[in-house]
């Protein structure tokens, strides 16, 4: 193992346990590394701080230890063991309502550049470092060892998150046993995980929780599901008894699971429809909230089997990044203030909007003062009733404020 030797007064943040070395950190190496090797990081005089996996961009280092040990089989199923008393702990380990849950998540389980999502008895792998995807057999034999029968099959699902200019040649694929089945429960509703296909790795386990409360206030409202992807927001409303539906996404792809998920759990459900149409779009087409529809209004809709009703009264923005690094954060905070204004707009009073952001770049001060500058400009009184997060299990390290990705607000618009 290679040492890697810091610029002096660049160890500060490590001596905090924060799980990163930045590039403009390093004074040299001892030797010439490879992308994805492990190295011992050093102060400048020579002192032990970290071992961690080396990686060409602004983070050289991601850190998996501050012990000088042994990165063998025994750290990977300790490291897991440790994760998985975690998910027992909070609940979502042999529970037969919920077989969906996040196992790893990267830094939150010091595990940073690993995420594993378990979709009943699969376990979906995703790496996001070039180390994790050099150790992804030995974190699956871990696993392995770790969840015992709980476990047919491990699927490795990387292909999208890794550098593209370190040439891994990585393909996605089953790393151990296989399985056809992709039927997974999140709170007594059954969803289709598309693992091979779909986003993330093929289901967004980490609104859940918000998922649930969607359901809490659903009950004689019309709801609008925004950037609906497999549309577990519209199936929980669904549950929680909306008189309406209405799902949109830009991907045919995502309209076709979320069809096939509400015939899953709500067979023949004539108040569900859903559109593959862009956002914008689909939101000038519905009348603003002084409005009533008529003929002249409907006609310019995008899509001329859209009949959309006089209003929503709760609506749903959960977008993607809208930032996916720094440089963005301006004209991401310009969208999602533009969004969340046309949005109110079209909302009658009484309604709730529940907004959300999974920018990691965008702080919750700065999504909260977009929102509330799109109240602003949209002229509505706002009521602030929840502030809202990513569940348990993701967890976010505390020495690693920037795990803090997911935020939302729930909104009542007088």
């Amino acid at each position: 193992m290679k040492n890697l030797y810091l610029n002096k007064g660049k160890d500060e943040s490590l001596r905090r346990y924060h799980p990163w070395v930045f590039s403009g950190a390093v004074n040299h190496i001892d030797g010439k590394l490879q992308e994805g090797d492990l190295v011992r990081v050093l102060t400048h005089d020579g002192s032990f701080i970290a071992i961690g996996h080396w990686q060409i961009g602004s983070i050289a280092v991601r850190v998996l230890t501050f012990e000088d040990e042994p990165i063998d089989h025994r750290f990977w199923v300790q490291r897991i063991q440790a994760a998985f008393d975690v998910r027992k702990t909070i609940g979502l380990v042999d529970n037969p309502q919920n077989t969906t849950y996040r196992l790893v998540h990267g830094e939150g389980d010091n595990l940073p550049g690993l995420v594993i999502d378990i979709y009943g008895q699969t376990a979906v792998m995703q790496a996001h470092s070039v180390g994790m995807h050099v150790c992804r057999n030995e974190i699956a034999e871990a696993l392995r060892e770790v969840l015992g029968e709980r476990l047919n099959s491990i699927y490795y699902k990387s292909e999208t998150t890794l550098p593209f200019k370190a040439e891994l040649g990585q393909e996605n694929g089953f790393l151990y046993g296989s399985t056809s089945e992709n039927i997974a429960m999140e709170n007594g509703l059954r969803f289709h995980i598309d693992w091979l296909r779909g986003q993330k790795t093929g289901f967004f386990v980490d609104q859940r929780d918000n998922r649930a409360l969607v359901e809490q206030y659903a009950k004689g409202r019309r709801v609008l599901n925004m950037f609906c992807y497999t549309g577990g927001f519209s199936v929980y409303a669904m549950r929680g008894g909306a008189t309406l539906v209405h799902s949109v996404d830009s991907s045919q792809k995502a309209i076709d699971l979320v069809n096939a998920n509400i015939q899953l759990n709500f067979p023949n459900d004539a108040r569900h429809q859903a559109f593959a149409e862009d956002a914008f779009k689909f939101l000038d087409a519905v009348p603003n909230s002084e409005l009533r529809v008529t003929k002249e209004s409907t006609s310019q809709t995008p899509n001329s089997e859209l009949a959309t009703p006089n209003s929503y009264d709760l609506v749903i923005l959960d977008p993607p990044a809208f930032a996916k690094h720094r440089d963005a954060v301006r004209h991401a905070i310009k969208g999602y203030t533009k969004l969340n204004a046309r949005a109110m707009e079209k909302m009658p009073a009484g309604s709730l909007l529940f907004t959300f952001s999974c920018s990691q770049a965008i702080s919750k001060e700065q999504f909260r003062m977009a929102v509330f500058t799109a109240a602003t400009l949209a002229r509505r009184k706002v009521r602030l009733l929840h502030q809202l997060h990513q569940p348990a299990d993701h967890p976010v390290n505390i020495y690693h404020p920037e795990g803090e990705y997911l935020k939302g607000l729930v909104l009542y618009v007088e």
